[in-house]
């Protein structure tokens, strides 16, 4: 990764691109005739910004970064905020080329609440239509009652925390939470599996965060399905207890690759016995799309895991902005580059077409995106949630999305 020294003084600066938008002008009713019929609705006027100004909260950390010194490894460190604003960056250059002029104020938070608090006092910051960030639960809890107090929206662009953490109605939630993942694994083995034939097995080692998957996945099955659900701690115990001639949908609920691991074994042994292998179908935790398991085995099990983000490498619109992205900045895209992306493209266009009532199409304007699709439904007291994650399979020793 070849990062410039000039290129981290751009988070400094203040971004101001393009010109303004036209204001939008409603047309004059005509009054010399009497209407005899009903009058059609007025248009809502769109009150257009004539620049809209965002702010961007990252733990740059730049103060424990000496450029003269860094090594390769201390500038990775600090890749990922950077990559994020870049990417973002470009995506409101995208929006302001087709009219609206943006000020972005990127604020380095050190991962420091008290250097949040000190940003309720800055005037760039106060007169912000969005916020975008902090990008850590703890600095988003921190900034919720701000967002209340001054009823302005604040995007968490990479949390997967679930919103009723946060206690912020002004939320943008963006990755999906856990909830989200089970109920779109639960849903996709509701209407892909008989019930009369199939036994829906959860193997939950009980740790904390495995609980947190297992109990809506368990949930659900339970309460909305006919699938008979056995649940153990480990796929040995299972193993003494299965049946010739069912439908196994087996589903690990860890990320633990020690437990992990070792379970895919054994699955895929009891699938292949030299005689009478079980039917076996794997559902795994949607963390394990940034592990590594063997592929033959995973694909022989026909393995299944849900995903907030799929980057498809040969679509055109991803080619064009690697393209963009190395002319601008000389290296490679990462991963949080693509997610700045789509925040900033995605929120961009909502601020540039809908001005001050953006919020109001938040759940209305869908978006599919270099990484992720965005789909938003709304709560009163959670806030913004983006809806859409997808499921990938191990199929040709790939993950390939299914749905």
């Amino acid at each position: 990764m070849n990062f410039r020294n000039g290129y981290y003084i751009l988070v400094f600066f203040i971004l101001v691109l393009g010109a303004c938008s036209p204001k939008i002008r409603t047309p004059k009713t005509e009054t010399s005739k009497p209407v005899e019929k009903e009058k059609p609705a007025e248009k809502k006027v769109v009150k257009k910004f004539s620049q809209a100004s965002i702010s961007l909260l990252a733990p740059f950390k730049l103060d424990e970064l000496n450029l003269k010194t860094a090594t390769k490894a201390d500038v990775e460190r600090y890749a990922m905020p950077i990559d994020f604003y870049q990417g973002f960056k470009l995506g409101l250059d995208s929006v302001a080329a087709s009219g609206l002029n943006f000020k972005l104020n990127v604020f380095d938070t050190q991962d420091d609440n008290a250097h949040i608090a000190v940003l309720y006092k800055n005037d760039r910051f106060k007169q912000s239509n969005l916020i975008v960030g902090p990008v850590f639960p703890d600095g988003q809890k921190f900034m919720a009652a701000y967002a209340k107090e001054n009823n302005i929206a604040v995007v968490s662009p990479l949390a997967a925390s679930n919103p009723s953490e946060f206690n912020n109605p002004n939320l943008i939630s963006i990755v999906n939470n856990i909830d989200l993942h089970a109920q779109k694994i639960a849903t996709y083995i509701g209407k892909s599996f008989n019930p009369a034939n199939t036994i829906v097995v959860i193997i939950n080692p009980r740790k904390t965060e495995d609980e947190a998957f297992a109990s809506p996945i368990r949930s659900y099955l339970t309460s909305k399905t006919k699938f008979v659900v056995q649940e153990y701690a480990s796929a040995y115990t299972f193993e003494t207890k299965m049946i010739k001639g069912k439908q196994y949908v087996v589903l690990v609920t860890s990320s633990d690759r020690t437990f992990v691991l070792p379970t895919i074994d054994k699955l895929f042994k009891l699938k292949n016995l030299p005689v009478g292998g079980y039917n076996i179908s794997l559902f795994g935790h949607p963390n394990w799309v940034k592990q590594n398991y063997p592929t033959d085995k995973v694909q022989a099990l026909n393995t299944i895991i849900s995903s907030s983000y799929k980057i498809d490498y040969k679509s055109a619109a991803v080619i064009a902005f690697i393209k963009k992205y190395r002319k601008q900045f000389g290296f490679e895209p990462g991963e949080y580059a693509y997610k700045g992306f789509d925040v900033g493209f995605y929120f961009g266009k909502l601020l540039s077409h809908y001005g001050e009532d953006y919020r109001d199409y938040i759940t209305k304007e869908k978006y599919k995106g270099l990484h992720n699709n965005f789909s938003f439904i709304h709560d009163e007291k959670l806030g913004y949630i983006n809806t859409s994650l997808m499921l990938l399979k191990f199929k040709n020793f790939a993950l390939n999305i299914i749905e």
